[in-house]
């Protein structure tokens, strides 16, 4: 999508922001046995505060989406967000949502630096996209030369409004989105990226970037820590070895330096290039990947316990529920077939006996805590 279409979408949103309520104010508290009652009786209040509480309670959220069904929304490129993120349709035209969409972060003037409204339009997206079974996978990218350059250092880290102990930073609520929505996420990133520019990618299954761009972990250089999960997920893909180099030093380096490892699965040498294989990508993933076992697999690995004998359990008991299950079938009927499979199973009706098999940690924090990053 270009940046003038962008910019005429964002005229047309300006009229609708205030439809959603903030995602600052009357936060969820930790704990709480069931979502607390929205400002508004609007349908769209409910469905959002719905959303956010599965991320904290996903066991319950079926019973609750069963209980209010769900209006999803029969576009999302017409669905109001703030402006500073937009989501398009692929292919393109497209009035109705596709099995692939692309999430561009869009603030081009200002190199898509990170904001309090990009936290608020991916906490309201992608628990919408978890649950809508018409998106198979996203693409995420940058408007503009950039992907995306870190914190806006123009707002500053000031004025953060909250106690500490209620404090979540806005980088790690933006992973957490991601990581909790059982779609893939691939990263087309089209420019460079530094700061949260860089973590919130690292949940994304898939990173692809351009090779003449730079990329850094410059949090020690700007006088803060390590952010958006990155403690986490960051020396799980690359090693601790790698990421104490990149963190340690806050240098800024071409994608192709040795400390990066394989963090990006591509390197393109032209920026031209990289949303289009994202796409690609995505869509040959959304034709032949069953949904659920994409989903299953990346919690196997995520979600793992720490030793092979405990892993061989784990995974014993998911991979017998899959076998004759319909995407089990449908995945050797049309192997044999020749032809693209149709996976239809929903884990939300037939999820493994054992799910979750992990300890389930509650972020909430205090109703009244307003974080603004």
């Amino acid at each position: 999508m270009n940046e003038q279409s962008l910019a005429s979408r964002n005229a047309h949103r300006d009229d609708h922001i205030h439809d959603y309520p903030s995602m600052d104010d009357d936060i969820l508290v930790a704990g709480s046995p069931d979502p607390p009652e929205p400002r508004s009786n609007s349908s769209r209040t409910h469905l959002i505060y719905i959303l956010m509480f599965s991320s904290l309670h996903p066991n319950k959220i079926h019973h609750d989406l069963r209980s209010h069904p769900l209006d999803l929304p029969t576009s999302y490129e017409t669905l109001p967000t703030t402006g500073h993120v937009v989501v398009s349709h692929y292919p393109p035209g497209n009035p109705a949502v596709t099995p692939v969409l692309i999430v561009t972060l869009n603030r081009p003037a200002n190199h898509n630096a990170f904001t309090a409204q990009m936290i608020q339009d991916f906490e309201t997206l992608f628990p919408l996209f978890n649950v809508d079974e018409r998106v198979k996978v996203i693409v995420l990218t940058g408007a503009g030369k950039t992907f995306c350059a870190g914190a806006d250092l123009d707002i500053g880290f000031s004025g953060v409004g909250e106690k500490n102990a209620d404090h979540r930073d806005g980088g790690g609520r933006m992973s957490l989105a991601i990581h909790h929505c059982r779609k893939p996420t691939i990263a087309a990133m089209q420019g460079s990226a530094v700061g949260v520019g860089m973590t919130m990618t690292l949940p994304a299954m898939i990173r692809i970037c351009h090779a003449k761009s730079k990329y850094g972990f410059v949090f020690g250089r700007r006088g803060v820590t390590m952010e958006a999960c990155s403690s986490y997920f960051l020396p799980r893909l690359i090693g601790h070895s790698n990421a104490n180099y990149l963190v340690g030093t806050g240098g800024v380096f071409p994608p192709t330096a040795k400390h990066f490892g394989d963090l990006f699965n591509e390197i393109l040498p032209e920026a031209s290039q990289v949303l289009p294989r994202a796409l690609e990508l995505a869509t040959d993933m959304a034709e032949n990947v069953s949904p659920s076992a994409s989903y299953l697999n990346r919690a196997l690995m995520w979600r793992n316990p720490e030793s092979p004998e405990a892993a061989h359990l784990v995974e014993s008991r998911v991979i017998y529920h899959m076998f004759g299950a319909a995407d089990q079938k449908e995945g050797v009927q049309s192997f044999f077939e020749k032809r693209k499979p149709n996976f239809r199973a929903n884990l939300d009706d037939n999820p493994p006996p054992n799910l979750p098999w992990w300890s389930q940690v509650d972020t909430g924090r205090s109703p009244k805590a307003a974080s603004k990053l």
